[in-house]
Protein backbone atom coordinates (compact mmCIF):
# COMPACT_ATOMS: atom_id res chain seq x y z
CA UNK A 1 0.00 0.00 0.00
CA UNK A 2 2.96 2.06 1.21
CA UNK A 3 4.62 1.53 -2.38
CA UNK A 4 0.91 2.15 -4.25
CA UNK A 5 0.63 5.77 -2.60
CA UNK A 6 4.06 6.73 -3.74
CA UNK A 7 3.02 5.57 -7.24
CA UNK A 8 0.26 7.77 -6.91
CA UNK A 9 1.83 10.59 -5.64
CA UNK A 10 3.93 10.63 -8.82
CA UNK A 11 1.39 11.39 -11.12
CA UNK A 12 0.97 14.67 -12.28
CA UNK A 13 -2.37 16.25 -13.50
CA UNK A 14 -0.50 18.29 -16.59
CA UNK A 15 1.37 17.53 -19.01
CA UNK A 16 4.40 19.42 -20.50
CA UNK A 17 5.77 19.42 -23.77
CA UNK A 18 8.42 21.20 -26.06
CA UNK A 19 9.38 21.11 -29.92
CA UNK A 20 12.33 19.28 -31.49
CA UNK A 21 14.12 22.35 -33.66
CA UNK A 22 17.24 21.03 -34.76
CA UNK A 23 19.69 17.79 -34.23
CA UNK A 24 23.30 18.01 -34.34
CA UNK A 25 24.70 14.36 -34.47
CA UNK A 26 23.62 13.05 -31.01
CA UNK A 27 22.84 16.36 -29.78
CA UNK A 28 18.83 17.30 -29.96
CA UNK A 29 17.40 20.91 -29.48
CA UNK A 30 14.56 21.56 -27.81
CA UNK A 31 12.49 24.35 -27.93
CA UNK A 32 9.23 25.82 -26.12
CA UNK A 33 9.64 23.99 -22.69
CA UNK A 34 12.96 25.83 -21.35
CA UNK A 35 11.19 27.47 -18.21
CA UNK A 36 10.01 23.94 -17.15
CA UNK A 37 13.21 21.78 -17.28
CA UNK A 38 16.86 22.10 -15.77
CA UNK A 39 19.97 20.16 -16.41
CA UNK A 40 18.99 16.63 -15.82
CA UNK A 41 15.53 16.54 -16.71
CA UNK A 42 14.27 13.64 -19.05
CA UNK A 43 12.02 14.15 -21.63
CA UNK A 44 10.90 11.28 -24.41
CA UNK A 45 10.68 12.37 -28.16
CA UNK A 46 7.88 10.97 -30.30
CA UNK A 47 9.28 9.66 -32.83
CA UNK A 48 8.02 9.74 -36.05
CA UNK A 49 8.33 5.72 -36.59
CA UNK A 50 5.68 5.90 -33.05
CA UNK A 51 9.01 4.84 -30.98
CA UNK A 52 9.28 7.11 -27.54
CA UNK A 53 13.27 7.74 -26.95
CA UNK A 54 13.99 9.16 -23.88
CA UNK A 55 16.47 11.97 -23.48
CA UNK A 56 18.43 13.99 -21.39
CA UNK A 57 19.36 17.74 -21.05
CA UNK A 58 23.24 18.30 -20.92
CA UNK A 59 23.08 21.97 -21.56
CA UNK A 60 20.99 24.86 -22.58
CA UNK A 61 22.24 27.66 -25.53
CA UNK A 62 20.01 30.76 -25.42
CA UNK A 63 16.19 29.73 -24.88
CA UNK A 64 17.09 26.34 -26.51
CA UNK A 65 17.27 23.17 -24.38
CA UNK A 66 20.21 20.93 -25.44
CA UNK A 67 19.60 17.17 -24.78
CA UNK A 68 21.49 13.54 -25.64
CA UNK A 69 19.93 10.55 -26.24
CA UNK A 70 19.82 7.31 -24.56
CA UNK A 71 18.75 5.59 -27.65
CA UNK A 72 19.40 5.84 -31.48
CA UNK A 73 17.64 8.81 -33.00
CA UNK A 74 16.18 7.05 -36.46
CA UNK A 75 12.74 8.77 -36.76
CA UNK A 76 13.58 12.22 -35.40
CA UNK A 77 13.05 15.57 -36.95
CA UNK A 78 12.03 19.17 -36.73
CA UNK A 79 8.54 19.15 -34.62
CA UNK A 80 8.30 16.34 -33.08
CA UNK A 81 7.28 16.59 -29.56
CA UNK A 82 9.17 16.42 -26.63
CA UNK A 83 7.40 15.47 -23.58
CA UNK A 84 8.35 15.83 -20.05
CA UNK A 85 8.44 12.99 -18.12
CA UNK A 86 7.47 13.14 -14.08
CA UNK A 87 9.27 10.20 -13.04
CA UNK A 88 12.07 11.12 -10.80
CA UNK A 89 15.40 9.32 -11.42
CA UNK A 90 15.17 6.88 -8.94
CA UNK A 91 15.15 2.83 -8.49
CA UNK A 92 12.83 0.64 -6.57
CA UNK A 93 15.64 -1.97 -5.65
CA UNK A 94 15.51 -5.51 -3.05
CA UNK A 95 16.74 -8.45 -2.15
CA UNK A 96 15.42 -9.94 -5.37
CA UNK A 97 17.44 -8.12 -7.61
CA UNK A 98 20.50 -10.62 -6.42
CA UNK A 99 21.23 -13.07 -8.81
CA UNK A 100 20.50 -10.63 -11.79
CA UNK A 101 21.86 -8.96 -14.63
CA UNK A 102 20.47 -5.54 -15.48
CA UNK A 103 20.68 -3.04 -18.55
CA UNK A 104 21.53 1.09 -17.09
CA UNK A 105 17.93 1.65 -16.72
CA UNK A 106 17.37 -1.32 -14.29
CA UNK A 107 15.41 -3.35 -16.88
CA UNK A 108 16.47 -6.99 -16.67
CA UNK A 109 18.46 -8.34 -19.85
CA UNK A 110 18.92 -12.02 -18.66
CA UNK A 111 15.65 -13.93 -20.07
CA UNK A 112 14.68 -14.53 -16.48
CA UNK A 113 11.19 -12.06 -16.56
CA UNK A 114 10.73 -9.43 -14.20
CA UNK A 115 12.56 -8.14 -11.37
CA UNK A 116 11.14 -7.68 -7.83
CA UNK A 117 11.01 -4.03 -6.76
CA UNK A 118 11.21 -2.74 -3.26
CA UNK A 119 9.13 0.23 -1.74
CA UNK A 120 12.00 2.49 -1.02
CA UNK A 121 13.05 4.98 -3.80
CA UNK A 122 16.40 5.31 -4.71
CA UNK A 123 18.07 8.30 -5.89
CA UNK A 124 20.03 7.60 -9.04
CA UNK A 125 22.59 11.08 -8.37
CA UNK A 126 22.56 11.35 -4.49
CA UNK A 127 25.49 12.40 -3.07
CA UNK A 128 28.29 10.29 -0.68
CA UNK A 129 27.48 10.17 2.98
CA UNK A 130 28.59 13.69 5.66
CA UNK A 131 32.35 12.94 5.96
CA UNK A 132 31.35 13.37 9.81
CA UNK A 133 29.27 10.99 10.17
CA UNK A 134 31.04 8.11 8.32
CA UNK A 135 32.47 4.78 10.25
CA UNK A 136 36.38 4.42 9.79
CA UNK A 137 37.44 1.33 7.93
CA UNK A 138 37.00 -1.86 9.35
CA UNK A 139 39.07 -4.61 9.23
CA UNK A 140 40.64 -6.72 6.53
CA UNK A 141 38.52 -8.25 4.17
CA UNK A 142 39.39 -11.35 2.12
CA UNK A 143 39.78 -11.14 -1.55
CA UNK A 144 40.69 -14.64 -2.33
CA UNK A 145 43.70 -13.64 -4.07
CA UNK A 146 47.12 -13.73 -2.97
CA UNK A 147 49.16 -11.24 -3.89
CA UNK A 148 46.13 -8.76 -3.00
CA UNK A 149 45.67 -10.52 0.33
CA UNK A 150 49.44 -10.42 1.43
CA UNK A 151 51.10 -7.32 -0.38
CA UNK A 152 48.46 -4.95 -0.65
CA UNK A 153 45.55 -5.64 1.95
CA UNK A 154 42.37 -4.30 1.52
CA UNK A 155 40.19 -2.88 4.53
CA UNK A 156 35.90 -3.35 4.53
CA UNK A 157 35.34 0.50 2.70
CA UNK A 158 38.22 1.15 1.18
CA UNK A 159 38.04 2.48 -1.90
CA UNK A 160 41.20 0.67 -4.49
CA UNK A 161 42.32 1.74 -8.33
CA UNK A 162 43.11 -1.19 -10.41
CA UNK A 163 45.21 0.09 -13.17
CA UNK A 164 46.71 -1.62 -16.39
CA UNK A 165 46.05 -1.12 -20.26
CA UNK A 166 43.92 -3.43 -22.52
CA UNK A 167 44.32 -7.30 -22.33
CA UNK A 168 46.35 -7.19 -19.35
CA UNK A 169 43.61 -9.06 -17.18
CA UNK A 170 41.59 -6.41 -14.76
CA UNK A 171 38.28 -8.23 -16.21
CA UNK A 172 39.99 -11.61 -14.70
CA UNK A 173 41.41 -10.07 -11.48
CA UNK A 174 37.49 -8.49 -10.73
CA UNK A 175 35.83 -12.00 -11.60
CA UNK A 176 37.89 -13.94 -8.84
CA UNK A 177 37.43 -11.03 -6.25
CA UNK A 178 33.66 -11.49 -6.91
CA UNK A 179 33.40 -15.12 -6.23
CA UNK A 180 35.99 -15.18 -3.85
CA UNK A 181 35.65 -12.14 -1.51
CA UNK A 182 34.09 -12.40 1.67
CA UNK A 183 31.53 -9.55 1.51
CA UNK A 184 27.97 -10.53 1.81
CA UNK A 185 26.83 -8.66 -1.87
CA UNK A 186 28.98 -7.80 -4.78
CA UNK A 187 27.74 -5.44 -7.11
CA UNK A 188 29.53 -5.42 -10.63
CA UNK A 189 29.02 -2.32 -13.29
CA UNK A 190 30.17 -3.31 -16.97
CA UNK A 191 30.63 0.32 -18.37
CA UNK A 192 31.68 0.32 -21.87
CA UNK A 193 32.09 -3.43 -21.59
CA UNK A 194 32.68 -5.26 -25.54
CA UNK A 195 29.21 -7.15 -25.64
CA UNK A 196 31.07 -10.51 -26.60
CA UNK A 197 32.64 -10.74 -23.18
CA UNK A 198 29.74 -9.47 -21.18
CA UNK A 199 27.90 -13.81 -21.45
CA UNK A 200 31.41 -15.19 -21.58
CA UNK A 201 32.17 -13.00 -17.83
CA UNK A 202 29.25 -13.73 -16.23
CA UNK A 203 29.05 -17.74 -17.38
CA UNK A 204 32.81 -18.41 -17.26
CA UNK A 205 34.61 -15.84 -15.07
CA UNK A 206 31.63 -15.12 -12.56
CA UNK A 207 29.84 -18.32 -12.12
CA UNK A 208 26.91 -19.43 -10.44
CA UNK A 209 28.03 -19.57 -7.37
CA UNK A 210 29.63 -15.47 -7.94
CA UNK A 211 26.51 -14.53 -9.60
CA UNK A 212 24.34 -15.71 -7.17
CA UNK A 213 25.57 -13.18 -4.59
CA UNK A 214 25.84 -10.70 -7.04
CA UNK A 215 23.85 -8.08 -9.21
CA UNK A 216 25.51 -7.50 -12.88
CA UNK A 217 24.50 -3.73 -14.37
CA UNK A 218 25.90 -3.79 -18.22
CA UNK A 219 26.22 -1.16 -20.77
CA UNK A 220 28.13 -2.07 -23.74
CA UNK A 221 30.24 0.04 -25.94
CA UNK A 222 27.82 0.53 -28.74
CA UNK A 223 25.09 2.07 -26.42
CA UNK A 224 24.97 6.17 -26.29
CA UNK A 225 26.74 8.15 -23.82
CA UNK A 226 24.27 8.76 -21.29
CA UNK A 227 23.28 4.65 -21.27
CA UNK A 228 27.44 4.13 -19.83
CA UNK A 229 27.27 7.37 -17.76
CA UNK A 230 24.05 5.58 -16.29
CA UNK A 231 25.21 2.19 -15.81
CA UNK A 232 27.95 3.74 -13.39
CA UNK A 233 25.56 5.52 -11.59
CA UNK A 234 23.12 2.66 -10.79
CA UNK A 235 25.59 0.12 -10.12
CA UNK A 236 26.52 2.69 -7.55
CA UNK A 237 23.39 3.03 -5.84
CA UNK A 238 22.59 -0.88 -5.87
CA UNK A 239 25.71 -0.56 -3.87
CA UNK A 240 24.05 2.14 -1.41
CA UNK A 241 20.64 0.20 -0.99
CA UNK A 242 22.47 -2.82 -0.19
CA UNK A 243 24.61 -1.00 2.42
CA UNK A 244 21.89 0.91 4.18
CA UNK A 245 20.37 -2.48 4.93
CA UNK A 246 23.23 -3.51 7.05
CA UNK A 247 25.48 -5.78 4.73
CA UNK A 248 28.90 -5.25 3.61
CA UNK A 249 28.94 -4.76 -0.37
CA UNK A 250 31.92 -5.28 -2.83
CA UNK A 251 30.95 -2.39 -5.63
CA UNK A 252 33.11 -3.39 -8.71
CA UNK A 253 33.89 -1.04 -11.79
CA UNK A 254 35.44 -2.01 -15.26
CA UNK A 255 36.09 0.82 -15.69
CA UNK A 256 36.02 4.29 -14.76
CA UNK A 257 37.94 5.37 -17.79
CA UNK A 258 34.89 4.55 -19.63
CA UNK A 259 32.63 6.63 -17.66
CA UNK A 260 34.75 9.48 -18.08
CA UNK A 261 35.16 9.19 -21.60
CA UNK A 262 31.10 8.87 -21.73
CA UNK A 263 31.16 12.20 -19.33
CA UNK A 264 33.62 13.76 -22.23
CA UNK A 265 31.59 12.68 -24.85
CA UNK A 266 28.36 14.55 -23.09
CA UNK A 267 30.39 17.48 -22.04
CA UNK A 268 31.82 18.13 -25.79
CA UNK A 269 27.98 18.19 -27.06
CA UNK A 270 26.99 20.27 -24.83
CA UNK A 271 29.44 23.05 -25.79
CA UNK A 272 32.61 22.25 -23.06
CA UNK A 273 35.83 23.47 -24.11
CA UNK A 274 38.05 20.53 -24.18
CA UNK A 275 41.18 20.72 -21.88
CA UNK A 276 43.44 17.71 -20.83
CA UNK A 277 43.72 14.80 -23.51
CA UNK A 278 40.06 16.29 -24.89
CA UNK A 279 39.03 15.38 -21.55
CA UNK A 280 36.15 18.17 -20.18
CA UNK A 281 36.30 20.09 -17.35
CA UNK A 282 32.88 18.08 -16.10
CA UNK A 283 35.18 14.94 -16.05
CA UNK A 284 37.34 15.41 -13.36
CA UNK A 285 34.27 16.51 -11.74
CA UNK A 286 32.13 14.04 -11.98
CA UNK A 287 34.57 11.48 -10.82
CA UNK A 288 35.17 12.35 -6.96
CA UNK A 289 31.59 12.55 -6.84
CA UNK A 290 30.89 8.98 -8.01
CA UNK A 291 34.14 7.67 -6.60
CA UNK A 292 33.04 8.83 -3.07
CA UNK A 293 29.97 7.26 -2.47
CA UNK A 294 31.29 4.00 -1.83
CA UNK A 295 33.67 3.70 1.14
CA UNK A 296 32.30 3.00 4.92
CA UNK A 297 28.90 3.82 5.66
CA UNK A 298 27.58 5.80 8.23
CA UNK A 299 26.75 4.76 11.45
CA UNK A 300 24.70 1.61 11.74
CA UNK A 301 24.84 0.71 8.56
CA UNK A 302 27.36 -1.23 6.16
CA UNK A 303 30.03 -0.33 4.40
CA UNK A 304 31.05 -0.41 0.20
CA UNK A 305 34.15 -1.52 -0.47
CA UNK A 306 35.21 -0.04 -3.64
CA UNK A 307 37.71 -2.23 -6.47
CA UNK A 308 37.83 -0.16 -9.74
CA UNK A 309 39.44 -0.42 -12.99
CA UNK A 310 41.53 1.90 -14.51
CA UNK A 311 42.08 1.47 -18.59
CA UNK A 312 45.45 3.37 -19.02
CA UNK A 313 45.77 4.57 -22.39
CA UNK A 314 48.60 3.51 -24.26
CA UNK A 315 50.13 1.82 -20.87
CA UNK A 316 50.68 5.56 -19.59
CA UNK A 317 49.75 5.64 -15.62
CA UNK A 318 50.63 9.37 -15.75
CA UNK A 319 47.49 10.17 -18.43
CA UNK A 320 44.46 12.51 -17.05
CA UNK A 321 41.79 10.19 -15.88
CA UNK A 322 44.24 7.63 -13.60
CA UNK A 323 46.43 10.60 -12.24
CA UNK A 324 43.13 11.75 -11.41
CA UNK A 325 41.64 8.35 -9.80
CA UNK A 326 45.17 7.99 -8.23
CA UNK A 327 44.34 11.00 -6.27
CA UNK A 328 40.51 10.06 -5.11
CA UNK A 329 41.54 6.88 -3.95
CA UNK A 330 42.73 4.69 -1.36
CA UNK A 331 45.16 3.05 -2.93
CA UNK A 332 46.31 1.47 -6.55
CA UNK A 333 46.78 -2.47 -7.75
CA UNK A 334 49.27 -2.04 -10.92
CA UNK A 335 49.05 -4.75 -13.38
CA UNK A 336 52.19 -4.68 -15.82
CA UNK A 337 52.01 -5.94 -19.59
CA UNK A 338 55.69 -7.20 -19.14
CA UNK A 339 54.66 -9.06 -16.39
CA UNK A 340 51.85 -10.73 -18.44
CA UNK A 341 54.29 -11.37 -21.44
CA UNK A 342 56.17 -13.11 -19.20
CA UNK A 343 53.39 -15.82 -17.81
CA UNK A 344 52.63 -14.47 -14.63
CA UNK A 345 48.74 -14.06 -13.84
CA UNK A 346 47.95 -12.06 -12.53
CA UNK A 347 50.48 -9.05 -13.34
CA UNK A 348 50.28 -6.84 -10.45
CA UNK A 349 54.07 -5.08 -9.91
CA UNK A 350 53.96 -5.34 -6.24
CA UNK A 351 56.79 -2.91 -5.57
CA UNK A 352 54.57 0.01 -8.05
CA UNK A 353 50.99 -0.70 -5.68
CA UNK A 354 50.10 0.38 -2.62
CA UNK A 355 47.41 0.28 0.07
CA UNK A 356 46.76 3.40 2.40
CA UNK A 357 46.11 1.48 5.15
CA UNK A 358 49.05 -0.82 5.20
CA UNK A 359 50.62 -1.36 7.49
CA UNK A 360 47.93 0.00 10.03
CA UNK A 361 45.55 -3.01 9.43
CA UNK A 362 48.51 -5.73 10.08
CA UNK A 363 50.04 -7.36 12.56
CA UNK A 364 53.57 -6.76 13.67
CA UNK A 365 54.53 -10.16 12.31
CA UNK A 366 52.79 -9.67 8.77
CA UNK A 367 54.46 -6.22 8.49
CA UNK A 368 57.76 -7.96 8.95
CA UNK A 369 57.27 -10.75 6.43
CA UNK A 370 55.72 -8.22 3.84
CA UNK A 371 58.70 -6.04 4.21
CA UNK A 372 61.23 -8.79 4.03
CA UNK A 373 59.48 -10.03 1.00
CA UNK A 374 59.95 -6.61 -0.18
CA UNK A 375 63.15 -5.95 0.07
CA UNK A 376 64.24 -8.88 -1.96
CA UNK A 377 62.09 -8.27 -4.46
CA UNK A 378 63.32 -4.74 -4.76
CA UNK A 379 66.84 -5.74 -4.94
CA UNK A 380 65.85 -8.01 -7.63
CA UNK A 381 64.62 -5.72 -9.79
CA UNK A 382 67.28 -3.23 -9.65
CA UNK A 383 69.53 -5.59 -10.87
CA UNK A 384 67.59 -7.93 -13.24
CA UNK A 385 69.29 -6.41 -15.92
CA UNK A 386 72.75 -7.40 -14.93
CA UNK A 387 71.41 -10.64 -13.97
CA UNK A 388 69.65 -11.31 -17.46
CA UNK A 389 73.05 -10.25 -19.28
CA UNK A 390 75.46 -12.51 -17.31
CA UNK A 391 77.00 -8.96 -15.43
CA UNK A 392 76.77 -10.08 -12.26
CA UNK A 393 79.34 -12.48 -10.58
CA UNK A 394 77.27 -14.68 -7.56
CA UNK A 395 79.04 -13.99 -4.92
CA UNK A 396 79.81 -9.90 -5.48
CA UNK A 397 76.71 -9.14 -2.90
CA UNK A 398 75.13 -11.72 -0.12
CA UNK A 399 71.64 -9.60 -0.57
CA UNK A 400 71.72 -10.11 -4.16
CA UNK A 401 72.66 -13.16 -3.57
CA UNK A 402 69.23 -14.16 -1.82
CA UNK A 403 67.09 -11.90 -3.62
CA UNK A 404 68.16 -14.24 -6.70
CA UNK A 405 67.69 -17.34 -4.84
CA UNK A 406 64.28 -16.05 -3.23
CA UNK A 407 63.06 -14.63 -6.70
CA UNK A 408 61.59 -17.83 -8.37
CA UNK A 409 59.62 -18.79 -5.10
CA UNK A 410 58.31 -15.39 -4.69
CA UNK A 411 56.96 -15.68 -8.65
CA UNK A 412 55.35 -18.57 -7.98
CA UNK A 413 53.67 -17.55 -4.67
CA UNK A 414 52.62 -14.36 -6.90
CA UNK A 415 51.05 -15.94 -9.66
CA UNK A 416 47.36 -17.65 -9.29
CA UNK A 417 44.92 -18.99 -11.40
CA UNK A 418 41.54 -18.04 -11.78
CA UNK A 419 40.02 -21.07 -10.38
CA UNK A 420 42.54 -21.26 -7.51
CA UNK A 421 41.35 -19.63 -3.95
CA UNK A 422 43.57 -18.97 -1.53
CA UNK A 423 42.02 -17.68 2.25
CA UNK A 424 43.70 -14.72 3.64
CA UNK A 425 45.34 -16.18 6.82
CA UNK A 426 46.93 -18.95 3.74
CA UNK A 427 48.62 -16.36 2.38
CA UNK A 428 50.94 -15.11 4.98
CA UNK A 429 51.27 -18.93 5.71
CA UNK A 430 52.86 -19.81 2.42
CA UNK A 431 55.01 -16.35 2.69
CA UNK A 432 56.59 -17.24 6.13
CA UNK A 433 57.45 -21.10 4.71
CA UNK A 434 59.84 -18.94 1.75
CA UNK A 435 61.41 -16.40 3.33
CA UNK A 436 62.40 -19.24 6.07
CA UNK A 437 64.40 -21.19 3.80
CA UNK A 438 67.36 -19.33 3.90
CA UNK A 439 69.32 -15.73 5.12
CA UNK A 440 65.70 -14.12 5.67
CA UNK A 441 65.05 -16.41 8.92
CA UNK A 442 67.98 -14.71 10.34
CA UNK A 443 66.23 -10.77 9.57
CA UNK A 444 62.26 -11.96 10.33
CA UNK A 445 63.65 -13.33 14.19
CA UNK A 446 65.54 -10.16 14.88
CA UNK A 447 62.66 -7.90 13.37
CA UNK A 448 60.70 -10.39 15.42
CA UNK A 449 62.98 -9.34 19.04
CA UNK A 450 62.69 -5.77 18.00
CA UNK A 451 59.18 -5.74 17.74
CA UNK A 452 58.72 -7.67 21.23
CA UNK A 453 61.50 -5.52 22.95
CA UNK A 454 59.66 -2.54 21.61
CA UNK A 455 55.83 -3.59 22.26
Amino acid sequence: MHSLIQEIDRIRTERRYGRVSGVRGLLVEVSGIGQHISIGSRLEVEARDYRRIPIEIVGFRHDTALAMPYDALEGVGVGCRAVLTHSDPVIFPSSGWLGRVVNALGEPIDGKGPIRHGTRPQLLRSGPPPAHSRQRVGGKVDLGVRALNTFISCCRGQRMGIFAGTGVGKSVLLSMVARYSDADVSVIGLIGERGREVQEFIEDDLGPEGLKKSVVVVATSDESALMRRQAAYLTMTLAEYFRDEGTDVMCLMDSVTRFAMAQREIGLAGGEPPTSKGYTPTVFTELPRLLERAGPGPRGAGNITGLFTVLVEGDDHNEPVADAVRGILDGHIVMERAIAERGRFPAINVLKSISRTMPRCNTDEENILVLEAKRYMSTYADMEEMIRLGAYRQGSNPDVDAAMAYNPHIEEFLGQWKDDQTPLAEGYVLLRQILEQGPAAEAIAAFAAQATEAG
